[in-house]
């Protein structure tokens, strides 16, 4: 999937069908020629459903398609025959999309599981013949109730990319390089800052045929939790990831303070993220020879305790395998 063709954000209008109105018809047969009231009910309006679908994996179909309108239910009918009810409309969404109102940007709901429907816009009840107006003392009622209307709202689809391993870092830190390395995506890798601007998804092959997924989030930058650069647009990406790689390129002036820097425009985002497991990768470390791994070892080993880091290069093909088996421990812990 090109980077072009990755929709994670889109907005829609929903409009449920109408209500069809009730029937005022009064019996007339050959023999029966003043017979009491028997018009049926209105069939309810359409309703607008958002329904998850786990083979879909972007909002792309959506982006040209903004305007969903359910269909209208029918009038009743004589001999108390109900009116067919409006068609429903579908929306279909990948999983771990989330429905905000538009107007008050509160999140009415989010879709996690595959085959899962919620109705966002009720269609209208259909208004009641004159059969159930009729009484002893008014016998004839000659009138029947018009259908409700439908519910119209605009709406937001947001969508949270699913994975089980979420890489974190600066802006060309290596990670669009690391994941064309250990998957079969093909991001785009160049040497400038923000090469990626959606979330590219792979999956990495581990051994004896299992596999898990890695999705590369575009690179943070200070202030991203305030909306600066990119911000809330790829940060809600990682809370939908189990384990989190953070990426520290081995020429970063300093290791641990970025570290802290990312770690704390997670916190300030949202501080559940910090209940994830995590991970350091000290990527581009093929730069690095032996005695100045050593004393940078020795030097983490004091910065980053209880902290779990590896050095790691994608270009060499450096330290991947102990990558993958370390995540696929804490995948499965």
């Amino acid at each position: 999937m090109t980077e072009g063709n990755f929709v994670d954000y889109v907005k829609i209008h929903v409009t449920s069908g109408k209500g069809g109105k009730g029937s005022a018809h009064m019996r007339r047969e050959k023999y029966l020629p003043k017979g009491g009231p028997d018009g049926g009910d209105g069939g309810r309006g359409g309703h607008v459903i958002i329904r998850a679908d786990k083979n879909l994996w972007t909002l792309y179909h959506l982006k040209f398609k903004r305007h969903f309108r359910a269909g209208h239910g029918e009038s009743g009918g004589k001999q108390t025959s109900t009116g067919a009810d409006g068609e429903d409309v579908y929306v279909d969404v990948p999983l771990g999309t989330v429905i905000r109102d538009t107007a008050t940007q509160d999140i009415l709901f989010e879709l996690t599981e595959d085959g899962e429907e919620r109705i966002i816009a009720k269609g209208g009840k259909g208004g009641l013949g004159n059969d159930h107006f009729k009484s002893a003392t008014r016998q004839t009622p000659r009138y029947a109730q018009p259908g409700l209307e439908g519910e119209e709202m605009d709406i937001t689809l947001e969508m949270k990319v699913l994975a089980d391993v979420g890489l974190v870092g600066f802006p060309n830190a290596g990670k669009s390089t690391l994941l064309s390395v250990v998957t079969a995506a093909k991001p785009k890798i160049a040497n400038y800052e923000f090469t990626t601007l959606k979330p590219n998804l792979g999956i990495v092959k581990y051994r004896d045929y299992q596999t898990f997924v890695m999705a590369d989030i575009p690179g943070i930058i200070e202030g991203a939790a305030e909306g600066k650069g990119l911000g809330h647009y790829f940060l809600r990406h990682i809370e939908r990831n189990s384990t989190l790689l953070f990426l520290i390129p081995a020429d970063a002036k300093d290791i641990k303070e970025q570290y802290e820097i990312l770690l704390d425009e997670l916190r300030r985002y949202n501080p559940e993220l910090l209940d994830k497991q995590r991970l350091v990768a000290i990527s581009k470390s093929d730069m690095l020879d032996e005695e100045l791994k050593t004393e940078m070892k020795a030097l983490l080993d004091k910065e980053f305790k209880g902290i779990p880091y590896l050095f790691i290069s994608s270009v060499a093909q450096q330290g991947l395998i102990e990558l993958k088996d370390k995540l696929w421990a804490m995948l499965n812990a």
